[in-house]
């Protein structure tokens, strides 16, 4: 028997395009004691030890033998439940009886609630009850979640932060004007803001299917209560539950503590009713009509006529970003940077050939001075051949980039020149150059360097390598 338990506890993550309210889980709830676990066998005939043993046979009814072995009704249990589908358990029943104990509109419901299932002969489910996501226990064990199975865990400052981010449902209600007015931009957050802020806030329901496992006569003692099931749902139909459907798999097992440590098993499985055939091709049709409807959006949206460079003509696009500079002297470098483009090549009117970064404090990095810059480029350029039957390649465009750094006085001083030659094939790309400066020898240039800035500059970047303007 305990060779088929299931361990593997863990949550599974699931997505459905459904509406929630279609979900259904089925629970069965059972004691094993070893009196329980005996009649089992003796009730399986195949329940072999050994080739050479012959099978036991039950030697009265079953209503007799179960009565004999202690056997009592509240020992099994199965429920069917739906979305946040309310059960109380027997703690529940017995405080929301007095409306004394009634504090929140939520709790005088409950009461109302009861007072129906007493009208109809009282409630159904003895051990199984649920706890939806309006109730107090789904708040309390968001709050109090362990990060670690350590049963002497302190809390970190940041889990003790986490804790107080609740991802649940956000009420956005239009301001009047009929739409939403809100800041886009928080200069001044306060405390709260920051903590509710901090996190993508995806909105998230939880629910909760509970098992009272407190000894025969003696329910409602919040001590005996365990979680049997946990689903979550999210608004992008992303469904959690912990731990997973049994499915073919072995039942879950609970052992109780205390003198007599009962052992309690119970399955997991899914009772949503299924769609018909007809009803699921049906949608799927729908979904076909629908996806084509979309790319013909898409499509009027495009166009049909390709955009096509003229005959002769051969088109270049540069997507680029300046990742980052890496061993420079001086802190908060920015980068100045240009396309050349050779004889031939020409350029849109509006587009724009040059750019500067944005000023970026480095950061070691396995002992160097790493900035990142992250900075986005896009250049286009059209080669004209003007004699088609010249067989000679054409010159390819030149990237000219100068860094520089900037002093506590907002001055500037030239870190190093360096220029790159765009890749002839298309692709993506990964390009390392090398920088280097002009100087002046000796101490003194050096500390006008440092305190006054200033250096030796080029007049023409395009020197860094062979210009194109030289003549041979």
């Amino acid at each position: 028997m305990a060779e088929g338990w299931n361990t593997d506890t863990g949550e599974a993550v699931y997505r459905s395009q459904d509406p929630i309210k279609n979900l259904k889980i089925r629970i069965h709830l059972q004691r094993i004691t070893s009196t329980s676990v005996l009649l089992q066998q003796i009730q399986e005939p195949g329940a072999e030890h050994g080739k050479n043993l012959l099978p036991l046979v039950t030697l009265a009814s079953s209503r007799a033998t179960a009565a004999s072995s202690g056997y009592r009704p509240d020992d099994e249990e199965e429920a069917v439940i739906g979305w946040q589908e309310k059960l109380f358990s027997q703690f529940e029943y017995d405080l929301y009886q007095n409306e004394a104990a009634c504090q929140s509109p939520l709790d005088r419901q409950y009461h109302q609630e009861i007072l129906k299932l007493e009208k109809a002969g009282g409630r159904k489910n003895l051990r199984i009850f649920t706890y939806t996501d309006y109730d107090r226990y789904t708040n309390l064990e968001e709050h109090c979640q362990a990060v670690t199975n350590s049963v002497q865990e302190v809390p970190t400052y940041l889990a003790d932060r986490m804790a107080n981010v609740r991802r649940r449902r956000q009420d956005r209600r239009p301001m009047d004007g009929g739409g939403l007015k809100m800041r886009l931009i928080t200069w001044e957050p306060s405390e709260e803001f920051i903590k509710n802020n901090h996190v993508i806030n995806t909105p998230v329901q939880t629910m909760y299917i509970m098992g009272d496992l407190g000894p025969y006569g003696k329910l409602g003692r919040r001590e005996q209560e365990c979680v049997l099931c946990t689903i979550k749902v999210d608004s992008n139909g992303v469904i959690t539950i912990k731990p997973d459907i049994t499915a073919s798999k072995g039942p879950y097992r609970i052992e109780m503590d205390g003198e007599k440590r009962e052992l309690w098993k119970y399955t997991i499985e899914n009772a949503s009713v299924a769609v018909r055939p007809e009803e699921q091709e049906r949608e799927q049709h729908m979904y076909k009509d629908l996806y084509i409807r979309h790319k013909e959006y898409l499509n009027s949206l495009v166009g049909s006529d390709f955009e096509m460079p003229a005959p002769g003509t051969l088109r270049l696009l540069v997507n680029g970003e300046l990742v980052s500079a890496q061993g420079y002297e001086y802190d908060n470098l920015y980068v100045h940077f240009f396309l050349e483009l050779p004889k031939r090549w020409l350029s849109p009117a509006f587009q724009q050939l040059s750019g500067v970064t944005q000023t970026c404090t480095t950061k070691t990095l396995d002992k160097e001075s790493v900035a990142y810059f992250s900075y986005p480029f896009t250049f286009e350029a059209f080669f004209t051949q003007e004699d088609e039957s010249e067989g000679s390649l054409p010159q390819w465009p030149v990237l000219y980039f100068e860094v520089l750094s900037l002093d506590f006085w907002q001055r500037y001083r030239v870190e190093g020149y360096g220029s790159l030659i765009l890749p002839a094939t298309p692709g993506q790309h990964v390009l390392t150059a090398p920088t280097w400066r002009p100087i002046e020898l000796g101490t003194r240039c050096e500390l006008r360097r440092f305190f006054i800035g200033g250096s030796p500059e080029l007049e023409d970047i395009t020197y860094v390598r062979v210009p194109g303007t030289l003549q041979y």
